[in-house]
């Protein structure tokens, strides 16, 4: 019986080499065939965290001749708080020139990239800017996504200066489209002002700030967030205590949460998209913020005339 377990506890170890051997061999497999296909296309390498970073980088890079432009998980993904690499993710760092991250805790494994790749540049989009309080979304504020914009082309053009005309002249036209959104949104910050409002994505923290509102109660809803008749009661009293008129949230998990409350107070909800999914259209955040402004235009000519 004791050789069984022995053999049991040989066989084991075995097989975790032999599979740590296997993966290390597809990584360097993998990375080997992006390199030629690399070599004979392309000479330097881009590699975006998420969305949002993807969508930035590809305004700056504008298909340039000589880059690649990749992105570290899938455009549906969302925030990466909880993500975990996968052995295709390490194939893409192993092959990457620079590594373009949000920063701000947003990716959690960024302490392991650093480690495992020390050659590898990171541009942290957020490294000069001030966060709100430990809510790195900052994206979803026009001006600091502007300031992001800007950090990336900067750290793109310190690190490939062979396109380096080309990142600042591309950032320039990217930041002019969005300054016209900003001056649209600017329109809308005198009605909203002051105004009490409860959201249910943490990102739109840089939503209340942009445009002046109060947040007067606030709750991060996911997919494992399981919420309280308590909460729903605790909420309902917020809502009537500071006579809020406006809720925002994230459709695909604060739909149900809405209408709960709906049910109960007269308050008007706005369904935003915080930016983390869709399709890699360079137009996609222009798009995305400006159906944003839209509907919170509509919901505070309501909220006036009620």
């Amino acid at each position: 019986m004791k050789n069984k377990y022995v053999f049991v506890a040989v066989m084991l170890s075995v097989l975790i080499l032999v599979g740590a051997g296997l993966t290390n061999l597809y990584v360097r497999f993998e990375q080997n065939v992006l390199k030629k296909d690399q070599d004979k296309q392309y000479n330097f390498c881009i590699l975006t965290s998420f969305y949002p970073m993807y969508i930035a980088a590809k305004n700056i890079t504008a298909d340039c001749d000589g880059v690649i432009l990749q992105n570290l998980s899938e455009p549906q993904t969302g925030c990466l708080h909880d993500y975990q690499l996968t052995t295709e993710d390490m194939v893409k760092l192993s092959s990457a020139d620079v590594f373009i991250v949000n920063g701000g805790g947003i990716e959690n494994f960024l302490t392991d990239v650093a480690a495992q790749y020390p050659d590898l540049k990171i541009i942290n989009a957020c490294e000069r800017m001030e966060l709100l309080d430990d809510n790195a979304h900052a994206w979803m504020s026009i001006p600091d996504y502007m300031a992001q914009v800007r950090t990336i082309a900067e750290g793109l053009s310190a690190e490939d200066p062979v396109h380096r005309a080309v990142y600042e002249e591309h950032c320039l036209d990217y930041l002019d489209k969005l300054d016209t959104l900003l001056q649209q949104q600017q329109k809308l910050s005198k009605p909203a002002a002051g105004q009490n409002i409860v959201i249910f994505h943490e990102a739109f923290d840089y939503i209340a700030k942009d445009y002046g509102f109060t947040v007067s109660a606030s709750m991060d809803l996911d997919e494992e967030r399981q919420i309280s008749a308590g909460e729903v009661a605790s909420l309902l009293d917020q809502i009537r205590r500071f006579d809020v008129r406006l809720i925002l949230a994230e459709e695909q998990y604060g739909r149900e949460l809405c209408e709960t409350i709906q049910k109960e107070a007269e308050v008007r909800v706005v369904y935003l998209d915080p930016c983390v999914r869709g399709d890699y259209n360079a137009e996609s955040y222009l798009n995305a913020m400006g159906e944003n402004i839209i509907q919170l235009k509509q919901a505070l000519l309501e909220t006036d005339n009620s």
